[in-house]
């Protein structure tokens, strides 16, 4: 009996602390942009919370190089039926780490419950929510021809969730002042 309990201990310890580390499912969105920074028309993110979550919300944003390199990251306070929006080129593009503007790239949203109140400029502690909608204005081709879609849903797991907030942290670090996209109008970042 005692050699049964001491091996189901640990068992149970990994499963509560596996259970302790969970993500919620529908707690990030993927999106890509184009023609960003090259003078043909801006292209747009819009975040809403559709009031899903128990509260406000924070929309972690995370603006990737088509290296596979953050460039940007930031925290966007987005209230219940609430919507932000932001230009690609002005809000996510405009203060790029490596002082390189983008013209591709990829964004990552996470969402994510507020610190006392409030979302952190660097989302480097995280606590994901299910919660955030968005959809992105994407400017195709030569012709600048603009295309709207929903922003894709994508797995968020753990090591995931630790990489971006380890490369946020990282900007913060070491960014100077820059690699820190703005929210835009009608959300806000650290509010």
């Amino acid at each position: 009996m005692l050699k049964t309990v001491i091996i189901a201990l640990p068992i149970l310890a990994l499963s509560l602390c596996a259970w302790s580390q969970s993500i919620p499912p529908d707690t990030m969105k993927v999106d890509y942009f184009a023609n960003a920074n090259t003078g043909a028309p801006d292209g747009t993110l819009r975040i809403i919370n559709p009031g899903t979550a128990p509260g406000n919300v924070c929309a972690s944003i995370f603006v990737f190089d088509p290296q596979q390199e953050l460039s940007e990251c930031c925290s966007c306070f987005v209230s219940p039926d609430g919507m932000a929006t932001l230009s690609v080129n002005t809000d996510l593009t405009s203060s790029p780490l490596t002082a390189v503007f983008l013209t591709t790239g990829v964004i990552k949203i996470v969402s994510t419950i507020p610190v006392a109140g409030t979302c952190p400029l660097f989302p480097v502690n995280v606590s994901p929510e299910s919660a955030v909608r968005a959809w992105t204005t994407h400017i195709q081709d030569a012709g600048f021809t603009p295309t709207e879609a929903p922003s894709q849903d994508a797995t968020l797991t753990l090591s995931e969730m630790k990489r971006l907030e380890k490369q946020c942290y990282a900007i913060q670090i070491t960014g100077s002042g820059h690699g820190i996209c703005t929210c835009g109008t009608g959300g806000g970042s650290g509010t």
